[in-house]
């Protein structure tokens, strides 16, 4: 039954990027129960996945995810957006990790110059408008990213967040197959996984900062509050749009989205 599977799935990829549900649905029937790690291995190995990156925003949580794709895969692409607010302590833990785990293929996706003088020319958009500020930061550069793409690999938890309850291993966005390696980690088994490899924490974890995205919509996490809770404190709204459920890469609650340029070039 596997070996049909995977076979239909490289039929599918040999036509294009064209994943559907009953992929992902196959997918998760074939790995229920697997270890992430030796999940990882086989897919990556096998090629079904066919042009597959890694998407990390190498915070908080990034070294589990890369340390079991570098240890199926050093070579597989893993994808960091620099949003152009992000920490000096987050710029220097991807580069840690990137160096210490031999990942060979790491790449940077920025937003775009004229966009951000459209859009942006102070750099305050976040302060009235995150949602217009994650589009034209965050989202655009992912999907510009993810245009040569047939599958990506991303590192969410369902425990983080209620908005993440019930995430499956596998489903489908856009046409593409999402891969949650992670989907059904509980924040012990991520604690275990650090101290068995003896990975690096990211440097802001100590002060309290559970979830580091940008660095002006991110503080500090209380005692008892959602992992998450520090990310866009005060504003209604839980996810900056690149896992967006309609799956088009816009934020679901953004009632006035960014304008994007035509005509702009694939990063990959």
């Amino acid at each position: 039954m596997a070996d049909t599977a995977a076979a239909r799935t490289r039929d599918v990829m040999n036509t294009g990027p064209a994943f559907v549900q009953a992929d992902a649905d196959r997918l998760n029937a074939r790995f229920a129960g697997v270890d992430a790690g030796a999940m990882l291995a086989e897919l990556l190995a096998s090629g079904e996945l066919g042009r597959v990156a890694v998407v990390s925003s190498f915070g908080t949580e990034s070294a589990v995810l890369l340390h079991l794709v570098a240890q199926a895969d050093p070579a597989v692409p893993v994808i960091f957006v620099d949003t152009l607010k992000m920490f000096p302590e987050t710029l220097a833990y991807r580069d840690t990790l990137t160096h210490l785990l031999g990942l060979t293929n790491s790449s940077v996706v920025q937003p775009q110059p004229e966009v951000i003088a459209a859009k942006d020319e102070n750099g305050l958009r976040w302060s009235w408008d995150p949602d217009g500020c994650c589009e034209i930061r965050k989202v655009e550069p992912l999907a510009r990213a993810k245009q040569g793409l047939d599958a990506w690999i991303s590192g969410r938890k369902a425990f983080q967040s209620v908005t993440r309850h019930n995430l499956p291993r596998f489903e489908i966005e856009d046409g593409r197959l999402k891969i949650n390696p992670l989907g059904d980690w509980t924040k012990d088994d991520l604690e275990a996984y650090f101290a068995a490899h003896d990975l690096p924490r990211h440097p802001l974890e100590a002060q309290g900062y559970l979830s580091v995205g940008c660095a002006p919509c991110t503080s500090v996490v209380k005692p008892g509050e959602d992992p998450r809770a520090g990310r866009w404190r005060g504003w209604d709204k839980t996810e900056c749009g690149i896992h967006s459920p309609t799956g088009d890469g816009k934020t679901s609650d953004s009632s006035q989205p960014a304008e994007l340029p035509p005509g702009y070039e694939p990063f990959l």
